[in-house]
């Protein structure tokens, strides 16, 4: 059968054995995907050896292994073979092996040159895995360092092929066309309300009864594939019409059924997530119906979790959902969005290495010996946060050193191809007995959620019942499924999660039976070798501490509630507080027998606001959890010091025994300066800055604020002047002034630049100027009293005031006062503190 691929296969064959690399564009349908490994296979460049083919999913994988096959007159696994987790049908005579990225990966780290192998194909690579990326930057270095006759071809139907070819050092890009029918697009007339999966309902409902032939319904995720699926069952039934899933978790025989023709006279309507937007036909589709949304990881550094969003498709993947009606003859695509929406959409997906969790990128990066990202050639290098944040977390499991090299524990994690997490947890468990169990709850982990049935199975966040549920489900036959408290596990989900643990057991060379199998109480501490960062301590009503700092909740009070301590397995980062989605409980004697490494004991000495004392405790702390506490009896004298000058700091001066004299003096000193900045600051903002030079050592001993009245604030505010400015203090900064009448006033220093002389009026006679202090560049602030003690003028000029305005005040006081002694000259007036002067004195001025 002739393929649009055909036609460009002489140009891409000359184009290797001109070079070492290629980027091919090719339009859905085009062929690629199951042509091109065969046309190249008798290349004589290869020399006998093998074709690696990279696909995204195992479901592509093994359909395009067994298409080759087939057109071969083979089976799976001669000529043309597969590789995927679970699943291999590979043989001595294989030559081409579709294999899965991840694969790939382990190929390269158990043998860096991939000798054997004369070509790697990275098929759909538009859609920018985190693996695809890897994969091809380990390829590159490859080629250059290792391998100069190793070919690399990169093929799409939709991808960036300039910037693809330029990574790749300018190798050439060849473009074919496919073979499409034409797919008539219907759009909304306006949004739909609601819900999603009724508004899919109702389109699946309406292309059944508009158009003929099978139906491929792109949905989001398993969740909305079930509610769609129970929604139609009852609307088709007796109308011959198959609802067939298709999703990554299925078995390969629930895939297998999804994408083979109906049966004759019957329709099909095959419910799908992204799984089949390329590299797979559904036999017998010409109906698509699009919801327009996808679900994809996204991982927040801030918080170190990864978190489903569901976000609307690009328009590069809702051209290839379309595609899919065009590929056996004309088809319609009903879109679940208006065409105003559709001009919105983005044009590509982001490429998920700037949206993963790179924990496992970064633990192969260290197997391969690159101790920086930069050393490699990316389309879209690694982000530096998450990526610093994932080293952090390889360095807490052992598995990097403090130089960021592979440490030999490392290179066993890096040999499960799991998560490093879990394959941290595994590792971890073997030597507990609990080797097993550990693969068993690894692949667990790895499945979604194996209880279904019963009102309260999605909120139960026990860990423990999904395991109850599996050892059920081990210890029952039949079909159906296993129970547990009211509770149902998936009998499929366990068959996948048996399996990929039997897997798992194999590859940790775990033998037998576990010393302890079938505890569920172990589920916490399993856990927690897999999660340190989300050991949660509880702080109440259902809201817990976790050891990274965050803070998590369960969504309502549960037994799981009442725990003291939890590993957290899932969350969900929304809000303040994370939803705890997935945990197990832990006891405090768990946490320091099987995590002593990353104990700490703490020695903390604090200012206890409460109690306004200094309070010394030893803690022991695992992250930001304090386990124990006790007092510390014997704390390091000058910690108590530092933490009761941090008590002051945070209370303000307030706290200081400040007496009159002590206060005057810091006025004093603040008046000085404001003339003369060669005196220092003691502004209460200053002191409070540097509380430990000018206060530190009489703190030595003091713990509380009633020890603190102990201290003389004038000693140690003078301890900041030298001698010779102490005795200029005292010369140029009085305490008190003599006035004319002899008395001694006391100035007031409470606005230091402004220096208040409170007076009175009688007591100034013959007082010509205002007087002045600090040399006489400082003048007082004269506030003339009453008899009475009242301010009855306030200058800073003196002279005028008798010059203009002490006869009005005389006016006004002498009517009021008519007993004291108010002259006619005050300059020429005896001054006097009594009411009037002695009358030898009187002759001087007049009544």
């Amino acid at each position: 059968m002739t393929l649009p691929i055909d036609s460009i296969i002489p140009a891409l064959q000359q184009a290797l054995r001109q070079g070492t690399g290629a980027v091919l564009t090719a339009e859905p349908g085009a062929g690629k995907t199951t042509r091109v490994p065969l046309e190249l296979l008798r290349e004589p460049w290869l020399q006998g050896r093998r074709i690696l083919m990279l696909e995204p999913r195992r479901l592509a994988a093994r359909a395009a292994a067994r298409f080759m096959a087939a057109s071969l007159g083979e089976k799976a696994g001669e000529t043309v073979g597969y590789r995927v987790r679970q699943d291999t049908a590979v043989g001595p005579r294989t030559r081409i092996e579709v294999i899965t990225e991840g694969v790939l990966t382990r190929m390269l780290q158990q043998d860096q040159a991939l000798e054997g192998v004369g070509l790697v194909i990275f098929d759909e690579f538009h859609e920018r895995s985190l693996q695809a990326d890897l994969g091809l930057a380990l390829c590159l270095q490859v080629q250059q360092l290792l391998r100069e006759d190793l070919r690399l071809l990169v093929m799409s139907a939709t991808m960036d092929a300039g910037a693809v070819s330029g990574l790749m050092g300018g190798v050439p890009i060849l473009a074919s066309s496919g073979r499409s029918y034409p797919v008539e697009t219907r759009y909304l007339d306006r949004p739909y309300e609601g819900r999603l999966e009724p508004a899919v309902t109702r389109v699946v409902l309406r292309a059944l009864a508009e158009e003929t032939g099978d139906m491929l319904v792109f949905l989001p995720g398993m969740g909305e594939i079930r509610r769609v699926e129970e929604a139609l069952l009852p609307l088709v039934r007796d109308r011959r019409i198959v609802i067939a899933p298709l999703h990554g978790s299925l078995p390969a025989e629930g895939q297998d059924l999804a994408i083979t023709p109906a049966a004759p006279g019957w329709r099909k309507v095959v419910l799908t997530t992204s799984i089949a937007e390329t590299s797979l036909t559904v036999e017998g589709v010409r109906v698509v119906v699009d919801s327009g949304q996808s679900r994809v990881p996204r991982f927040s550094p801030r918080t170190g979790l990864t978190r489903l969003e569901t976000v609307p498709v690009s328009a590069a993947s809702a051209d290839q959902r379309r595609g899919r009606a065009g590929r056996l003859g004309p088809g319609v695509c009903y879109r679940l969005w208006t065409e105003e929406e559709h001009r919105r959409l983005a044009p590509h997906s982001v490429p998920e290495i700037r949206e993963a969790d790179l924990v496992p990128l970064a633990l192969e990066l260290a197997a391969w010996g690159a101790a920086d990202a930069g050393e490699l050639a990316w389309l879209d290098a690694p982000p530096a946060a998450a990526l610093a944040q994932a080293r952090e977390l390889l360095a807490r499991l052992g598995a990097v050193g403090r130089d960021g090299r592979l440490t030999p524990y490392g290179r066993e994690l890096a040999g499960l191809g799991l998560h490093p997490r879990l394959a941290h947890m595994i590792r971890r468990a073997i030597p507990l007995g609990l080797g097993g169990t550990a693969c068993e709850l690894a692949a667990l982990l790895g499945e979604r959620d194996v209880l279904r049935g019963g009102p309260d199975a999605g909120r139960n966040a026990d860990l423990r019942l999904r395991w109850e549920a599996l050892k059920g489900f081990r210890g029952e036959a039949g079909s159906g499924t296993a129970g547990t408290g009211g509770l149902a596990a998936d009998r499929a989900a366990c068959r996948r999660i048996e399996a990929e643990a039997a897997q798992l057991k194999r590859e940790a060379g775990v033998r037998g039976e576990d010393r302890r199998a079938g505890d569920a109480a172990w589920c916490g501490v399993l856990l927690a070798f897999a999660y340190p960062d989300r050991i949660a301590e509880r702080r109440g009503d259902g809201r817990f501490l976790l050891a990274s700092g965050r803070g998590a909740a369960l969504p309502e009070l549960q037994p799981l509630s009442a725990e003291s301590y939890l590993a957290v397995a899932d969350l969900e980062d929304r809000g303040v507080d994370s939803r705890i989605r997935l945990a197990a409980p832990l006891a405090l004697s768990e946490l320091e027998g099987y995590f002593q490494e990353q104990l700490e004991e703490e020695a903390t000495v604090e200012w206890d606001r409460s109690a306004q004392a200094v309070r010394a405790r030893r803690r022991i702390k695992l992250g930001a959890l304090t386990l124990k506490e006790t007092v510390d009896p014997e704390p390091e004298p000058e910690a108590v010091k530092q933490a009761l000058i941090l008590g002051i700091r945070e209370e303000g001066l307030k706290l200081l025994p400040w007496t009159k004299p002590a206060r005057q003096l810091q006025q004093r000193l603040l008046a000085l300066r404001s003339v003369s900045e060669e005196w220092p600051d003691v502004s209460d903002e200053a002191l409070a800055a540097d509380l430990d030079s000018w206060l530190g050592d009489p703190l030595y001993g003091m713990r509380t604020r009633s020890d603190l009245q102990r201290l003389n604030l004038v000693q140690a505010l003078e301890s900041r002047l030298s001698w010779p400015q102490r005795r200029e203090l005292e010369e140029a900064l009085p305490t008190h002034y003599t006035v004319p009448s002899g008395s001694r006033i006391p100035i007031d220093y409470t606005h230091p630049e402004a220096p208040v002389l409170a007076v009175r009026l009688q007591e100034v006679f013959g007082l010509r100027e205002t007087p002045r202090i600090a040399g006489g560049r400082l003048p007082l602030t004269l506030h003339l009293l009453s008899p009475a003690q009242r301010p009855v003028q306030v200058t800073r000029d003196l002279e005028s005031f008798w010059k203009t305005g002490y006869f009005e005040v005389k006016k006004d006081l002498k009517g009021r006062y008519p007993k004291h002694y108010w002259p006619d000259d005050p300059l020429i007036a005896e001054a006097t503190s009594r009411v009037r002067p002695k009358p030898s004195a009187q002759g001087k001025g007049e009544r």
